[in-house]
């Protein structure tokens, strides 16, 4: 089941890709969008980070209220179907492929985003390496929200070492182990369709609220808060999940 360290370059490509792109229907990316949009607080004309974007359906979903949207995702795949869905609506929305931690703009964002529990990918050192460049991307007093966040608060309570789902054609199944020591899930996902069949290893680090408010302070943000569902509810022990906002400090003003 063991994932290696960088399991995430290769993981999101095949079966795996079909699977998320099914699981995500219309109704979620629009209330997902909805929580982004408030919680950034920004205004149409914006300038938007999304990272990871996957198949860009939140980019997409932002660009079409008149988000001005910059998309960066280390899977091909996932890029080339935004790529040709904000194609086909004539949206002009800028796609990167690179590594999330991979951010080149400095002050250039009014707001960030991270959906789709993407957050818990790269290791304690990784995971600040990514908020750091988030934090270096935005303008000062830039927003950030990160949503899915696969916390210990949520995870642990309702922890299931194996489920199952079907959509459409499409079966997924998942085990999971948790590894107190590492305080990270090794997960071992089975897609299936048809004839076709692929096994792939996953590992999620399981932060604690705290530490993850402590990673955002050390990247210099302030004013953070915690949700526990996308209608704003304040974040408790159980609650369904995490969801993160914060901003980027301002400069101190000198007279």
């Amino acid at each position: 089941m063991n994932a290696d360290d960088k399991w995430y370059e290769n993981f999101f490509t095949g079966l795996i890709v079909d699977f998320w792109r099914a699981a995500m229907p219309p109704e979620a990316t629009h209330a997902e969008a909805d929580f982004f949009e408030r919680t950034l607080a920004t205004t149409p004309g914006a300038r938007l980070l999304d990272v990871p974007c996957g198949d860009g359906r939140l980019a997409i979903e932002l660009a079409r209220r008149g988000y001005r949207l910059t998309g960066v995702d280390i899977s091909e795949e996932f890029l080339a179907a935004a790529r040709d869905a904000s194609s086909r609506e004539g949206l002009e929305i800028e796609w990167r492929r690179a590594d999330m931690r991979d951010l080149p703009w400095r002050d250039e964002f009014d707001g960030a985003f991270c959906g789709g529990s993407s957050f818990g990918f790269l290791g304690d050192e990784g995971d600040q390496e990514f908020v750091d460049a988030v934090a270096r991307a935005l303008a000062p007093g830039g927003r950030f929200a990160v949503d899915g966040v696969k916390a210990a608060e949520v995870i642990l309570p309702q922890f299931r070492d194996r489920h199952d789902m079907t959509l459409g054609d499409i079966h997924f199944e998942a085990e999971n182990r948790y590894d107190p020591e590492t305080g990270s899930t090794e997960n071992r996902y089975t897609v299936t369709r048809g004839q076709s069949r692929e096994v792939k290893a996953a590992r999620h680090r399981i932060y604690t609220y705290r530490e993850l408010a402590a990673m955002l302070s050390r990247a210099g943000f302030s004013r953070i808060e915690g949700f526990g569902s996308l209608d704003g509810s304040p974040f408790r022990l159980g609650s369904p999940r995490l969801a993160l906002a914060a901003s980027r400090a301002r400069p101190p003003a000198y007279v």
